[in-house]
Order: C-alpha cells, then structure tokens, then sequence
C-alpha cells in the first residue's frame, strides 16, 4: 500500500513506482497477468492512494533501475483497490527517475519554498524530506542513548510558566481562570532544571520545545527543539567531556568524524584572533597585533592612532596577491567594503619577491617592513590586510566581518571539513544604553566570589563560568556552572541593580529553594534543529522542523497567527482597543467589553494618517482625518481578503501596458480654485505649496 509516485504507459503494459515512506517499487500491471487490475491502473494519477496485490519477480537484465534500492525487482500486479483519490497538484512531488538516464522530475529547491510550506503535508511526502525526518529522528535516538549511559534522566518540564527576563521576549498566554493574569511559553527550561538540582535529581535532560519571541533570522524560529542538560557535583570538564561525546555520536549518524577532544579558546583569545565569540577555525587568517611594529611609522595615519592609544591589527591572506589587485583592495575594500563594517579605511600591502608593495610602503623604514613580515609570516604572493582605530573592540569587530568576507569571495572555505572550538571565560556583565547587565544570565557562576558589586570596573573585568560550543563559526550551544549560593546570587542581583523585592518579584520561588542547600551545578542546551541542520548539510533548519514557520514567523499552513473569535476573548476578560498609534489589549475589569470589541479594530490610526500627511506636506483637516483613515483600512482589508483566496488552479498571468510619454498641460487656473487648492498646504511661498529642498546644487 502506498501512493503513486511516477505513472509510464506502454500501450500494453503499464508501470508505476509505488511509493511508501520506507521507500520505492515498481509495479507491473499486464493485461495477461490481470484484465481487471491492468483496466483499473489506467485511471491512477500521481499520489492516488492504492493497495496492490501481486508476485515479486526479477527484473530482466538490463532493465534494472540503479536509482532505486529496490531497482533489480519489480511486482506483477495481479489485483489492484484505489484506497484514496488525489486532486491535481500544486507542484510535483516524485524526485525518483522511472528508467536509467531520466532526469528527476522535480527537487525541492525548484519549487518556492512558501508554496512549499503551505502545503507541508505533500512537501513531506518527498523521499528527500521523509529521509530528513528518518535521520533527525536517529540522531536524536543517538542523543539520548549516551545521556542514559552516563545515568542522565529525562524529565519533562512546564511549559505554561511564569514570565522571567532571560533575554528575549516572551510568547504570553491568557488566563480564563485568574483573569488579567498570563502564563508564558518558556525561553529555556532554565529555572526548573536547576530546581531539578536542588531537588537531588543529580543528571536531567529533555528534548524541549521552546519558544522566543524576537526578530527572525535566516537560522531562527520562534519556536525550536533545544537537548537540555543539567547535572549537579560537577565541574566544566564534565561538561566538555559529555558533550564532545554526544557531538560526535549526532555527528556519525551523518558519517562526520570529529575529533576529540576539541580546542578551546577564552572568549578574550577569541575575540583577539578571530574578532568574533563564535570563530570559524577552518581556515586561517588569524589576527596580528602590529601596534609596537608601527607605533614610530612615517605613516601619518598609524602614527596617530597609536599616539591616542588606539592598536593597529590585521591578517595575512595566503597566496592571493594575484586575486586581490590593486583596485580591488583599493577602490572597493579601503574606500567602500571596511567603512560599511564601521572602520574609517583600511590599510594593505602585498609581498612580491620577498618585498613589501603598496601605495604606502614608502612611509615604513625597512626594519619595520622587515619586522611586519616576520609577524605575519609572509611569503612571496601573499597579501597583508591591516585595520586600525582607537577602540581596540571595533578593530577585532571590523577584522572579523572582513576575513569572513575574504574567505567567501576568494572560495578559502573548505567544504565538507567541521572545527568544533570551546569558547569559554565570557565576561559576566556587558554594558547597554540602559546599564549593566548579564551577558548570559543573572544564574551564572562568577569565576571569582570577592566582587564588590558597587564597583562597575571590577564588574566589567569580572568572567563566568559560561561556555559555547561553537562549529564552524555557529554557535550550536552554550551553558554554565550556575550559582548555588543564595550570599553569591544576591550580590550579583545587586550588581545589575535588582533590590530585593523585585527580585522577590522575579524569582521568588527559585531564590527560596537556593535557601534549602543547593549542590554545585552546571548545564548547557544544544540547539537541535541547528546541529542537525549542519549534520545534512540543508541551507536553513526550516529544512529539518517537521512543520516551520517562514521568515516572518508566519505559518502559511495554518494560517497563524491568526485573529480569534470575539467569545473567546471574551472569555479571557480582555478586549482589542485601538487607542494611540497602535492597538493594544486591555483587561475588562466590568462586565462585558463593549460591543465594538467584537468587530477588528483599525490597523490605520488618525495620528498615522497625520504622519503620512506630514512626510507628504499636506494639512488635513481634523474632519477628514477619520474618512482617511477609513478608506485606508477598507484597502487592507480587501488585500488581506484577496490573501486568503485559494488560487492553485489558477494559471498566473501578466499584463505589459504601452509605454507612452504623457506631457501635462499647465493652464492657467483662476484665483478661487487656486486658493481652494492651496488650503491643503502647510506652508505657502508665492501662491505655490513650499516644499523641502531634496536637491542639492
């Protein structure tokens, strides 16, 4: 039993490759075998569901099929139910070829990816997709037999929680029963592992959901599958240890080999070398530090930076002096490239026949040309890239984002290799426009105890016990040793400038369980839909999630987020009020909310209608302000409806106007209509609307 994947009809006879999620075979059916079934085939269409029955026979040389595991056998089909029907489809869905040579009907890149996920059902249909969720599933299964080897415990977790800052934003649930109140879909299960700690579990983990809501990425998913681990009496080599385990095992399920176990770099170390806490470690290109190279340069440039205490750094780029030519390095990194990464310029130099080249090569005495290639190692056809500023962070920042973009252009990239790298000793705090805060968050061990929490230097030297596990320049995971000492927990509340009752506020049951002797205790979460996206190679974990939202966290399946039915919020106690520039919820605290919270509020508002007027110079009356509003919103409101129009069979269309010159008359208009006319200007100037200077001479 299975679908119809591919139909070919030879006259007298008539193949088909049935196909199941366990994979594909070819079905015969002969009118000499059976009238019946051979009359009832010529009816299949592609993804008929039906139920064959017949004798399995060796295929006759030569007419085997080296795309199929089952290739050298076929069925003669002696009875044939059509279980299901299927209607025309929206795209193809056979990837298989029916004979030797054929190309493949179709692959998934060649169809639109949103079409795709509106229809994921038959998407998933595809061998190629079914085998995406086959491996996710065994890498998993992987996952999980270490876990329990080293004594690790599953445990599920709540997901209907109390709201926490951890960093992002949290999806909100309304209560019916405590109206006005909200529960919130966890950001990590981060709290109650530990509680789990507390509670003399010694070593949890969970395959959870979790759920953040922030700006998308091409790599990110309002909701998303994390391996959750935790364990108490232990330090971070126990960590590393369990965790290159577990990396390597997922990553065999892939035939990917990783060495263990893998290198670590501190995050300062990281940040010096590769300008960023999640360095890609194939290729080379690490950063040098020439500061005391050219602090006494001619070069004018230099000479300042480093008399402001500014670093002069940079990277060697192997062999590509005839790749990157004058104008290259010139016209498009120095001048255009370096300064959109944020630098002033950018600096370069090439070494041909031993010997330094550049426009500036004059300006540095042949002892510092001499020492510049001996820090970088430079040879004959290699090319010095050097990047220099007052902030040492924005140099390492720039750097980065350039040797990246080196790499990519010039193909330095080896594919197939993975560098998996420890990043470790992050700083515990990092300043923001809004004051200090944790880098990771508030539960993380300090490296150190005697902190003054009033001190903001100290507390910006100060690092954590936090570390990431980083492959490929992605970071795949990242965790802690927690702190398990209330005195530690409230200095560090202190630091980022908690009093104690809003921590009470915040974290009030986990801070009474620190008080009931918490063990030392650490953790870390893996990423699964990214780990599993880089073990099969997919462009995008959209790929590898069973049912993804797209790019504007929308799923065109089903449509959500969607709007509800009025009773329902109702229900909750809350209305949808358009009230300012946007719409807002608000708690009935009375009775019923009114009669217009039943019908959508207004996406368009007065004062964005006056915004609008404003950039267009025009005064609009404050009566028209409200019709404006209106017919705006009466357009949305057609476009959204023409959204949910269903258009498979609808054949695309395209219409091409004639291009035309059209010159218009300027007449003459009498002094009334003119002045009727100009009632909408906010600014006059000769009886003509002023408007804002937007060319310059």
């Amino acid at each position: 039993m299975g679908w119809v994947d591919a139909i070919r009809d030879h006259g007298n006879l008539l193949f088909i490759h049935l196909r199941d999620v366990r994979g594909i075979v070819q079905v015969v059916f002969d009118p000499r075998i059976s009238k019946k079934g051979y009359e009832a085939a010529t009816g299949l269409r592609e993804e008929d569901v039906v139920q064959v029955r017949g004798k399995v026979g060796v295929r006759e040389k030569g007419t085997e099929n080296p795309y199929l595991t089952t290739g050298s056998i076929e069925v003669y089909a002696t009875d044939l139910e059509i279980l299901s029907k299927s209607k025309p489809l929206p795209f193809p869905i056979s990837e298989k070829a029916m004979v030797f040579g054929e190309e493949l009907q179709s692959s998934p890149e060649k169809v639109d990816e949103e079409l795709r996920m509106r229809y994921r059902y038959l998407d998933l249909r595809r061998p190629s997709r079914q085998s995406i969720l086959l491996k996710r599933d065994r890498i998993i299964h992987s996952a999980r037999e270490v876990l329990r080897n080293h004594n690790f415990v599953e445990i599920e977790t709540p997901f209907l929680t109390r709201s926490t800052p951890e960093g992002a934003r949290d999806y909100l649930v309304p209560s019916r029963v405590h109206k006005g109140k909200f529960y919130a879909l966890p950001q990590s299960p981060q709290l109650f592992k530990q509680l789990l700690m507390i509670g003399g579990m010694d070593r949890y983990y969970q395959i959870v959901r979790c759920f953040r809501d922030e700006d998308l990425r091409p790599n990110r998913q309002p909701e998303f599958t994390q391996l959750d681990l935790e364990a108490s009496f232990i330090d971070e080599e126990f960590i590393y240890q369990i965790v290159e385990e577990l990396l390597a095992t997922m990553f065999a399920m892939g035939d990917i080999s990783l060495d263990t176990p893998f290198p670590r770099l501190t995050y300062d170390e990281a940040m010096d070398l590769y300008g960023t806490d999640r360095p890609d470690t194939r290729f080379g290109m690490r950063f040098r530090d020439i500061t005391d190279i050219v602090k006494d340069t001619r070069y004018a440039i230099f000479q300042k930076i480093v008399s402001q205490g500014g670093v002069v750094k940079g990277f060697c780029v192997r062999g590509k002096a005839g790749q990157l030519s004058k104008n290259v390095l010139q016209n498009e990194y120095a001048l255009k490239i370096v300064p959109s990464f944020g630098a002033k310029g950018m600096t370069w130099m090439k070494v041909i026949e031993g010997k330094l080249q550049s426009n500036i090569v004059q300006f540095f005495a042949p002892q510092e040309q001499q020492r510049l290639l001996e820090r970088f190692g430079a040879r004959d056809g290699d090319v010095l890239l050097m990047v220099a500023d007052t902030s040492k962070d924005l140099v390492n920042e720039v750097l980065g984002r350039l040797r990246l973009h080196v790499a990519e252009r010039l193909h330095l990239i080896p594919s197939g290799r993975y560098m998996p790298v420890w990043v470790t000793h992050f700083p515990l705090f990092e300043m923001k426009e809004d004051g200090i805060s944790s880098q990771h968050h508030p539960f993380t061990q300090p490296e150190r105890e005697d902190f003054d929490p009033s001190d903001l230097d100290d507390l910006l030297t100060l690092k954590s016990r936090a570390y990431d596990i980083v492959v490929n320049g992605e970071e795949l995971g990242g965790g802690s040793i927690r702190i398990h000492r209330m005195g530690t927990q409230r200095k560090i509340f202190k630091a980022l400038g908690l009093s104690d009752k809003e921590a009470e506020a915040k974290f009030g049951f986990f801070l009474k369980a620190l008080e009931y002797g918490a063990p030392p205790h650490g953790g870390l979460a893996l990423g699964m839909d990214r780990v599993i996206s880089m073990i099969l190679g997919t462009e995008s974990i959209r790929e590898v999630i069973p049912f993804p939202k797209n790019r504007r966290a929308y799923c065109p399946l089903t449509q959500a987020p969607a709007p509800v039915d009025p009773e329902q919020l109702e229900e909750l106690g809350i209305r949808i009020t358009a009230e300012g520039s946007g719409i807002e919820w608000a708690y009935a605290t009375e009775g019923k909310p009114r009669d217009d919270s039943k019908r959508r509020e207004p996406r368009v508002t007065r004062e964005q209608v006056l915004h609008v007027a404003k950039l267009a110079r025009l005064k609009i009356p404050e009566e028209e302000l409200d019709a404006y509003a209106n017919d705006l919103n009466s357009i949305l409101d057609y476009v959204e409806k023409l959204s949910e129009l269903d258009t498979t069979d609808v054949e695309p269309t395209s219409h091409v106007l004639p291009m035309k010159n059209v010159w218009r008359l300027d007449e003459a208009m009498d002094s009334e209509k003119a002045e009727d006319v100009l009632k909408e200007a906010p600014e006059r100037m000769d009886n003509f609307f002023k408007v804002p200077r937007i060319l310059e001479s």
